[in-house]
């Protein structure tokens, strides 16, 4: 038995329906020539779960609130009930997997069981199948976390076979035991009291700050961030449904602008992310003037093996392309600590492939503070650049999902791998009808910075740490 810290309490509490908090990822895979299935995903689960305990732990409640959950071994696991199989109509289309991904990303978890799924997708196009991945975000306490995705992952088709170790889960503790010691844990640590009290607020960012819990210099600019976010699509009540749309485009022409321009990869994305929401806006008849700027919370991982978010402005207001990537790479010049940020090849070093526990990180970061101080979480995870695989079948592509919080319609996860960059676009399905228009307007965004990047002469600036 395992108590939550403060934090994780929290995301527990602030669940419900409009809110699920969950991260996931949806991944390709070709076909191996002797075949891939159910069969061999669940054996090979079973072979490795047991390097992420966590997945086979469930969440007990103290009773009257008296204290923070536990976290217990579920005695009554049952692998088959969280890996399931689905299927498309032959040949699947990626937008029947993007409207299956949606569907399946705003339900929320059984809250009796451990609190993951993996969904197996057959029927897709050319011979390929998909791995849908859900995982709740109290699960993700830091970077050293593993997923289980991380786990499955070989960087050869035939992997070394693993001894399956026999689980003998330990025997749940009764309400009487859970009450006892979380009794005497109170009257021995008061200070455990003090911070369920406000883990149980409805309030997060207080539960933060009370708990010491603010990461890197984000106090420092929340301070400093007089106003708040214009009115805007994206800033809106949510409901409960979801879309999730998928982008990718090579890793090399972001190097290239990269090169010419003097910036990182993760300025020239974030720069592709406001050419494009600036243009998705226009299109929606929504008055962009040259002041326009959308507030987004950038995570970063730091040297110290925490990751630390910063908000950044997004000059949606300003039409030249080149001047967006010069202001992006300005602001993250001036954040503190700047040079103490990994590169990419580091953060790669220390996480292996671990977007879903990155992209989690942010999501955590996005959650802590009013919904007034930012428009929306852009996470960016630097992937390896050389193939994977899961059972001997190599994975093609994985686009990552971050949740919603309330308020925010939109998120943006990017992840690179083996010379691509995966977009994963989650929306709310009400309130972002259009989340085709702005996967366009991305592409298009990417293609003037290309545009501007071969013809005429490169305007430098210095150089910041941060990018591959």
């Amino acid at each position: 038995m395992q108590r939550m810290t403060a934090m994780d309490a929290s995301f527990w509490y602030l669940e419900d329906a409009t809110t699920p908090m969950q991260v996931g990822s949806v991944s390709l895979f070709e076909v191996p020539e002797d075949g891939f299935d159910h069969e061999r995903l669940v054996r090979l689960i079973e072979q490795r779960i047991a390097h992420v305990p966590r997945y086979r732990q469930r969440v007990r409640d103290i009773p009257f609130g008296l204290g923070r959950p536990v976290w217990v071994d579920d005695e009554a696991f049952d692998l088959t009930y969280h890996v399931r199989r689905s299927a498309l109509p032959r040949p699947g289309s990626m937008e029947q997997l993007e409207e299956l991904a949606g569907r399946l990303m705003g339900r929320p978890l059984d809250r009796d069981r451990p609190l993951w799924e993996m969904y197996l997708v057959e029927g897709l196009a050319d011979g390929q199948f998909a791995i849908i991945t859900k995982t709740h975000q109290a699960m993700v306490d830091g970077l050293g976390t593993l997923d289980l995705v991380q786990v499955l992952l070989d960087t050869e088709p035939q992997a070394s076979p693993i001894n399956v170790a026999r689980w003998h889960p330990s025997g749940e503790p009764s309400t009487i035991e859970l009450m006892t010691t979380t009794i005497t844990e109170t009257l021995t640590r008061p200070a455990v009291a003090f911070d369920t009290v406000r883990s149980t607020t409805k309030d997060i960012a207080s539960v933060v700050q009370g708990a010491g819990g603010i990461i890197g210099g984000v106090f420092e600019t929340l301070v400093s961030a007089a106003r708040s976010p214009g009115e805007n699509p994206l800033n809106v009540p949510i409901g409960s449904q979801r879309r999730f749309a998928v982008a990718d485009f090579p890793l090399d022409e972001v190097k290239e602008i990269r090169h010419a321009f003097g910036a990182t990869v993760n300025d020239v994305l974030l720069a592709v992310a406001a050419g494009g929401l600036r243009d998705w806006l226009i299109s929606r008849a929504i008055a962009v003037d040259a002041h326009h700027c959308l507030r987004i919370l950038v995570p970063m991982s730091t040297d110290d093996d925490t990751v630390s978010a910063f908000l950044v402005e997004l000059p949606t207001g300003e039409a030249d392309p080149v001047v967006r990537l010069q202001q992006i790479t300005y602001q993250m010049q001036q954040i503190k600590d700047v040079d103490e940020l990994l590169g990419a090849d580091a953060l790669i070093e220390v996480a292996g492939f671990g977007p879903a526990t990155l992209h989690a990180l942010g999501a955590r970061l996005g959650s802590k503070f009013s919904h007034r101080v930012f428009n929306l979480v852009v996470t960016n995870v630097p992937g390896p650049q050389h193939d994977l695989y899961i059972g001997g079948a190599r994975m093609t592509a994985s686009y990552p999902s971050l949740p919603l919080t309330t308020q925010h319609a939109l998120s943006i996860a990017l992840t690179s791998y083996h010379g691509r960059v995966f977009v994963g676009l989650t929306v709310d399905r009400d309130a972002i009808t259009d989340v085709d228009v702005l996967r366009a307007c991305l592409a298009e965004a990417l293609a003037e910075l290309r545009a501007a990047a071969s013809g005429g002469r490169p305007r430098r600036l210095r150089s910041v740490a941060g990018g591959p």
